[in-house]
């Protein structure tokens, strides 16, 4: 289990997070945020390169800083731009990095064949990385986070850059290797993680907002959704009136999916909240939201 417990960090006078709690065991966890709302300086508090100003991360009942090589012997870690030689074959560069970390050239070997495997990177084992495209860099990002076999695995916005092809065949190896350890995906792209996360954490305001699985979040707007047609002419009063999550033109109209409280207008359509419903709504500019009241 690793746990973060009534963790602050500050940078001088400013204050990045505060107050946070949260408990991971094993399964796929979202950290689900705009960029620059702390979660890259979450995570690299739970990598150690950077050091809580409050509180404590405990792994196993024991506080990470305490537990040294023996926390990083079990930690996988694929920030948001890794360093790779571009002229190193997957291969090459699997092997410099086993090295590094102590394994032993015959287990390297069997390990990083059995890595390459699991991320579809087989038949390119021996080309050049400058070859590459983005997704196969991450593919191999991937395998040099798992060289340890570690029992933590976090990535910091993975699939950045990546198309929607690679990012579907990313998420399905998350999948897999989520099934005895704790993986941890830092990303503000919700459908990362809205179908292979077993909890979400959204932060806001530097605390944790929420900490639930899918459909308990995306029913924290159940009865609030709604979509309607309104003239053109009418729009930026409608925009003013409710908040608005998407908009098209659609029959000479204008289309708008939005958040509504109180009694729905007879020409409304009641329709089924989504997680990215949730995300945009919680994100709004001037909305607030306190616990499950939204």
């Amino acid at each position: 289990m690793l746990v973060v417990n009534n963790v602050s960090k500050q940078f001088g006078n400013f204050s990045v997070l505060e107050d946070i709690n949260i408990e991971f065991n094993n399964g796929v966890y979202g950290l689900l945020a705009p960029n620059g709302a702390g979660k890259t300086t979450l995570i690299k508090m739970l990598v150690t390169l950077l050091f809580p100003t409050k509180g404590e991360i405990l792994y196993n009942g024991t506080e990470i800083t305490g537990l040294d090589e023996k926390y990083r012997d079990v930690l996988g870690y694929l920030p948001q731009e890794f360093g790779y030689y571009k002229n190193y074959s997957p291969e090459q560069y699997l092997l410099y990095l086993a090295a590094l970390k102590g394994i032993h050239k015959k287990q390297a070997k069997e390990r990083i064949s059995e890595l390459l495997r699991l991320v579809n990177l087989e038949e390119a084992s021996q080309k050049k990385m400058k070859k590459f495209s983005g997704g196969m860099i991450q593919r191999v990002g991937i395998a040099q986070a798992m060289l340890n076999d570690p029992k933590i695995l976090i990535l910091d916005e993975p699939t950045a850059g990546l198309d929607p092809k690679e990012r579907a065949r990313f998420r399905k190896l998350l999948t897999e290797l989520a099934r005895n350890r704790i993986v941890i995906l830092s990303t503000h792209i919700v459908s990362d993680v809205e179908s292979i996360a077993n909890e979400i954490i959204m932060i806001k305001d530097k605390a944790v907002l929420y900490k639930d699985n899918t459909e308990n979040i995306s029913n924290l707007l159940e009865g609030k959704m709604y979509e309607t047609e309104v003239d053109f002419s009418e729009a930026t009063t409608f925009r003013e009136r409710y908040t608005s999550i998407a908009e098209k033109r659609e029959n000479g109209k204008m289309k708008f999916r939005f958040v509504a409280n109180g009694e729905p207008h007879t020409e409304w359509k009641s329709v089924t909240p989504t997680l990215e419903d949730v995300f945009l709504y919680a994100y709004a500019d001037g909305i607030t939201l306190n616990g499950a009241s939204v």
